[in-house]
């Protein structure tokens, strides 16, 4: 990339990099000059290239920081890419090396050294393993798949723990007793090649389901890992390509991983013990747990899911001051309740669920009819899809219940309906959740509080439709006064990971 500029007879070329920074400076300048011949004079042009402190590296950036950092770093990365990264780096040297002692004792575990185990029966223990990891992956996969990037911070740490868990099981695997064990095999049971040469042997059901159990457990670390840090790629990518930035990510995790395994042959050849194995292993996973757990700590969302909406929200409903991204980071926990609708100082005030079928919410508004799956809508009159308020809901692109046996809001969603009026219909569930638990809410335009009715006026319908119709005013006037303000502290707006499972949209045909 190069700007170019004339200054009276002199040109300059300027040449940035990837992030903008300049590097060089290319000037040229006429001169004159004579032919060899002595013939007609000649101009030549000069051209003078002044580097930029930009561009003099040392060998340290030139040959190992431009290896493992992104095009442009640090500009083409957010500012919380790098503390990310080296505690991600030290988790990863840390889960090498104690991967090597819970692979020495699945090799002890499959027979490796055990003069009556036969190669089949140690294969076919490796394959029935396989089988089962390869089947949970297809059903973890299935089950949180659209979890995973909602909930990015929480299944990155928690694919580190089932990891852990899995390491456990295999250490733990050659010591599980005999006795514990079934068997389907064809041998004599007794040692040899005829005892062992079974399907399953009496001496391995019990080490199988120990084994099954580490694989599933493993399975779902790769499941949870793989789509929680393409979402985490995806953030840190502000200005980068993000192919090429998990492409260096996975070459700073093989240098990492092999001085893991580099240090780790000197730690399996020195700890031969049990006791001194299962002291380095747990030693280990604490290490590697710990420096998970600062990494994901480390990094900043601005996207809004369910519990930075609710610190969120709840902040400034109660303060009217919009918190920043880095501020809600700080208050945000790595593993919280899901759906849970939390007020700024903690109290659980109720859940949500959101984007559920229409069937569900009519289940909470009256009762269904077991024999022909008919809903009966208590005081819903003929009409109930063509009220006033249920058109006034959809133009939002949403619609809203609350159940107060449950302290439940139900959320349906409009097939058009927009990121932004998803985390609405999200306030507008906190709004009437805390008005249902009797807080004020201060009206930051008007000067007065929202008092909402207290549990014992709640008794008949009319007084909860005007509890949540106040709710609704109270959230179209919050959202109005703070969405720009919202936007400049740098929250997105326009990336819905409300959903942490599949929903269904509704389309309103008038009639």
């Amino acid at each position: 990339m190069s700007r170019k500029k004339s200054i009276t007879g002199i040109t300059e070329i300027c040449e940035v990099d990837e992030a903008g920074r300049l590097t060089a400076t290319y000037v040229q300048v006429p001169s004159s000059g004579v032919a060899p011949d002595g013939g007609k004079e000649k101009r030549d042009a000069r051209i003078d290239v002044v580097l930029s402190k930009a561009a003099t590296k040392s060998w340290l950036q030139t040959y190992v920081l431009d290896v493992f950092l992104p095009a442009g770093y640090p500009h083409s990365v957010t500012d919380d890419y790098l503390k990310y990264q080296i505690y991600d780096s030290l988790q990863a040297f840390s889960s090498s090396i104690a991967g090597l002692l819970s692979s020495r004792a699945v090799l002890e575990g499959v027979g490796v050294g055990d003069p009556t185990t036969t190669p089949t029966t140690a294969l076919l223990l490796s394959t029935t393993t396989d089988a089962v990891s390869r089947l949970c992956t297809i059903l973890l996969a299935h089950r949180l798949g659209t979890a995973l990037a909602p909930e990015c911070k929480r299944y990155r740490l928690m694919a580190d723990l089932l990891n852990d868990a899995g390491m456990v099981l295999d250490l733990l695997s050659p010591a599980v007793p005999m006795a514990f064990s079934w068997g389907m095999g064809s041998g004599t049971g007794g040692g040899g090649e005829g005892g062992g040469a079974g399907w399953m042997g009496i001496a391995w059901g019990g080490r199988w389901m120990v084994l099954c159990a580490a694989s599933c457990l493993r399975a779902g670390c790769g499941v949870l890992a793989g789509g929680a840090k393409a979402s985490l790629s995806a953030k840190f990518a502000r200005g980068a390509d993000v192919g090429e930035l998990n492409a260096k990510d996975a070459s700073q995790e093989t240098v990492i991983s092999l001085l893991g395994m580099l240090t780790g042959t000197l730690v399996v050849r020195v700890i031969t013990s049990p006791l001194a194995t299962w002291i380095a292993l747990l030693s280990l996973l604490a290490i590697h747990l710990t420096t998970n757990y600062l990494a994901v700590r480390a990094v900043t969302m601005t996207s809004l899911n369910r519990q930075r909406a609710n610190i969120l929200f709840s902040h400034l409903l109660v303060t009217g001051k919009v918190l920043d991204p880095g501020e809600v980071a700080e208050r945000e926990k790595v593993f919280e309740e899901d759906g849970v609708l939390r007020w700024h100082d903690g109290r659980k005030l109720g859940s949500a669920r959101i984007g559920v079928k229409l069937g569900t919410l009519l289940e909470k508004m009256g009762t269904r009819d077991r024999k022909t799956g008919c809903m009966k809508i208590t005081n819903g009159g003929d009409d109930l899809l063509k009220e006033q308020e249920w058109q006034c809901c959809m133009r939002d692109n949403y619609s809203l219940w609350w159940d107060r046996r449950e302290s439940t809001a139900y959320v349906t969603l409009g097939e058009r309906c927009e990121p932004w009026q998803q985390l609405r219909a999200w306030m507008q569930a906190l709004v009437l959740a805390a008005m249902a638990k009797g807080i004020a809410i201060e009206d930051k335009v008007q000067g007065k509080s929202q008092i909402a009715e207290t549990q014992t006026v709640m008794g008949d319908g009319l007084s909860l439709e005007a509890l949540m119709k106040r709710a609704q005013q109270r959230t179209e006037m919050s959202w109005q006064l703070y969405v720009i303000e919202m936007k400049r502290k740098g929250w997105d707006l326009d990336t819905a990971v409300l959903e942490t499972r599949p929903g269904t949209r509704l389309s309103l045909s008038k009639g």
